[in-house]
């Protein structure tokens, strides 16, 4: 694993089950679905057509701070959008730049306009852990002459 490894990788190891939700579903049943699938954040589908994305960050600014009801607000109403997202061939290191310069915790995956994964600042700092510990594990063999395994 290395930060030239490619998003499609990323999916592969975690999987790419995505959760979604319609247009017109409630920021109540948006937060009760991210609690429910433990994530922080879901794209909003007109089909297969990804209109935007809703955060936990979305909730906080634009539901609680603006003294909004959760039940009576949809989703479009505070989803961000334009998306940005990302193809399964672009790296890690790519996609940690967007997310770094974008100030953005998650990517959609898109390929041939749909969505085929969702990844998040934690998925992409797990796979940079892993793929230094991996690095450190082939240097203590070399440099105790042990093969590497």
């Amino acid at each position: 694993m290395e930060l030239t490894g490619t998003i499609g990788s990323l999916i592969g190891k975690k999987g790419g089950q995505v959760w979604s939700l319609d247009p017109a579903a409630s920021v109540y049943d948006a937060i009760t679905m991210m609690a429910e699938k433990e994530v922080g954040a879901l794209p909003i589908l007109d089909g297969r057509n990804l209109l935007g994305i809703v955060s936990e960050r979305d909730y906080a600014r634009k539901v609680i701070l603006m003294g909004r009801s959760s039940k009576d607000t949809t989703v479009t109403d505070i989803m961000s959008s334009p998306v940005v997202s990302v193809s399964p061939s672009q790296t890690i290191e790519e996609c940690m730049r967007i997310i770094t310069e974008k100030r953005i915790r998650h990517l959609p995956v898109m390929e041939s306009g749909r969505i085929v994964g969702m990844v998040s600042i934690g998925d992409l700092v797990k796979w940079v852990i892993t793929a230094q510990q991996e690095t450190i594990r082939h240097l203590e063999s070399y440099i105790a002459g042990t093969p590497a395994y």
